[in-house]
């Protein structure tokens, strides 16, 4: 396919001699990626401004002529909306998340426990949550969103003990910046696409790497070669550094101001890419560039998968273009059409206020307000200029832009679908209700099926890669709610199949089965398979559906045992009520007299 392999050329470094050709090569391609990318940036940006705008002066109608400069939130407002709905369905209750095994032994009760229970225990230990908080917002704002899964060894030193402590270790869901990566849009698939990741550092964060992660394979000769660089370049004047090379590295300036901000930039090559100079073509790859000039790593891709970790879903797929286009994107327009009918009827109704005024002739100079006196000459006058009235009428359309900027987004109304004349029964405004959330279910389910099931499937893959040890996690037992801790291998998380998020199932859809059965039961349809109907596959739908599973509210023939168990109880209350009732009366006495002896 066009753009899935990457063709470098390599070139001669000008500022060091140690410069490698491949680094410059890649360095380049870099470059004009994100050059070609400018313009995208830029409307990101101009996005970025309305929803974060206090007022229209950080935003395109600051050019307008307007006195007032208010600005109607409402594209931040839709933002909110769209985020909140999207993770109350993605993550509607605790059971998110099931496993579906392919062969035999993956789908035996014990593996399925094992890879679901390590999976969720590492999503809430890792922060799993509050990133795809995070990747909503860019798959809201930007449209597009990027992640990546690391395998993380965070640790602490006890200050008491002064002993090393493993805080978490295990996969982590990391949120990649839409502005920190660049790939090749035409290529068939994200996947498949070279992308370059860029990172910034600081040297002590690098030498933490070289330390404690080895897995990294990072070449400590070059990262002594970078210390020694800033080292022998200090010495140097500012002019003659920046005379050595015309270079600018994103977000730093001049070189000189790079090499003293104490800051590493690491460019992150992974795919495939061919060597047009020495005629060599290179599969599956991850090198990482420093300074803009260095090789630090060049090794295989370790994912077994086959393919990098990078994770990407867009909101609005483009053809024959990988970068999507966002909700909000085609609402920039009507939130500059809405602050400016905003703005103009708040100054209509200034000029109301405080209207201009013609005066004709020598009229005495005088102050505007309340019962003021105006003296005016025999052939002088005052006029005032009154607002066109049409524009406070202005209302209507500001109600009507709002309305139609919710609809555009998918965040609809209750109800968006076709009305038709008369009363509707229940089922037909459930009907209705389901319409007008199909766009918003179908982009949620994307996110879902792109993003999120890829993203739990992947934290399974770099602990068979790196868990060299017996991992020992929590779970609680839904039954009796005592903790347990269950001890877990590289060897228990081997199995054919894939972890599923089932959150994203909508309520609308949930709504819409429990709703189709309920009417088909009250129809005469029902009484004819009522013979044919299994009453516990039944209550395992429901439970199913409605998410009932851990209330544990449905077990087979419970109501029998609990209401024989509530007539023992009553039998029994009953004999000893009886029992009481037939003692004499005499022995009721003296019992009572001795109890009043012994007080």
């Amino acid at each position: 396919m066009v753009g899935s392999v990457a063709t470098v050329q390599r070139i001669k470094g000008v500022l060091s001699e140690k410069s490698d050709s491949l680094a410059l090569a890649l360095v380049a391609m870099y470059s004009q990626w994100k050059l070609q990318r400018e313009a995208k940036e830029r409307e990101w940006k101009e996005l970025r401004n309305y929803i974060f705008a206090t007022d229209t002066t950080t935003t395109s109608n600051s050019g307008l002529p307007w006195k007032n400069r208010t600005t109607i939130p409402k594209i931040c407002q839709i933002r909110d909306n769209l985020h909140a709905n999207y993770m109350d369905a993605l993550f509607p209750n605790d059971d998110w998340l099931i496993w579906e095994g392919d062969d035999e032994d993956s789908v035996a009760i014990d593996k399925r426990k094992i890879l679901e229970y390590y999976t969720k225990n590492k999503a809430n230990n890792s922060g799993f949550l509050e990133t795809v908080s995070a990747l909503l917002l860019d798959y809201i704002d930007y449209g597009n969103a990027f992640a990546e899964v690391i395998w993380v060894n965070e640790t602490h030193t006890d200050s008491l003990t002064g002993e090393e402590e493993t805080t978490y270790k295990g996969g982590k869901l990391v949120r990649i910046s839409p502005f920190d990566i660049v790939f090749n849009p035409s290529a068939s698939s994200f996947s498949k696409s070279p992308k370059f990741r860029r990172y910034i550092k600081t040297i002590g964060e690098l030498k933490k790497e070289l330390k404690y992660r080895t897995d990294l394979n990072f070449d400590e000769k070059v990262f002594s070669d970078l210390v020694e660089r800033r080292r022998e370049l200090s010495s140097f004047k500012k002019e003659d550094i920046d005379k050595a090379e015309g270079y600018l590295a994103d977000g730093f300036g001049t070189l000189s101001e790079y090499y003293g901000s104490g800051i590493v930039e690491l460019l992150e090559f992974e795919g495939d890419y061919y060597d047009s100079t020495n005629d060599v073509l290179y599969e599956n790859r991850i090198i990482t560039i420093i300074d803009r000039m260095q090789i630090i790593r060049n090794i295989p891709n370790p994912n077994w998968t086959g393919k990098d970790n990078k994770l990407h879903v867009c909101w609005r797929a483009r053809p024959d273009n990988l970068y999507g286009m966002s909700p909000l994107d085609n609402l920039v327009g009507l939130q500059y059409r809405l602050d400016h009918l905003e703005n103009a009827k708040a100054d209509a109704w200034d000029q109301t206020i405080l209207p201009p005024k013609v005066i004709k002739g020598d009229v005495e100079p005088f102050e505007w307000s309340p019962n003021v006196d105006i003296h005016v000459p025999e052939d002088g006058d005052v006029t005032i200029l009154p607002p066109n009235p049409a524009v406070f009428q202005a209302n209507n359309e500001v109600a009507f832009l709002m309305g139609l900027m919710e609809e555009m987004a998918g965040a609809p109304k209750q109800a968006m679908g076709i009305r038709t004349p008369g009363e509707k029964t229940a089922f037909e405004v459930q009907s209705l209700e389901n319409a007008a959330g199909r766009i918003f279910n179908n982009k949620i389910l994307k996110f879902s099926r792109e993003m999120l099931e890829p993203a739990i499937n992947l934290f399974v893959e770099v602990a068979r890669r790196n868990l060299d040890y017996a991992d020992t996690i929590k779970v609680v037992d839904n039954d009796f709610g005592v903790a347990q801790f269950m001890s877990i291998t590289k060897d228990d998380l081997t199995a054919k199949g894939k972890l599923k998020p089932i959150g994203a199932r909508h309520f609308a859809a949930r709504a819409q089965l429990i709703q189709n059965l309920t009417g088909i039961f009250n129809s005469p349809i029902g009484q004819m398979i009522q013979p044919d109907l299994s009453r516990k596959a039944l209550t395992q739908l429901i439970e199913e559906v409605l998410g009932l599973s851990k209330f544990k509210l449905f077990k087979e023939n419970i109501a029998v045992s609990e209401q024989l168990e509530t007539q023992k109880l009553m039998q029994q209350a009953q004999i000893d009520l009886q029992g009481d009732s037939q003692v004499p009366l005499e022995e009721a006495m003296i019992g009572g007299d001795l109890q009043q002896e012994e007080e």
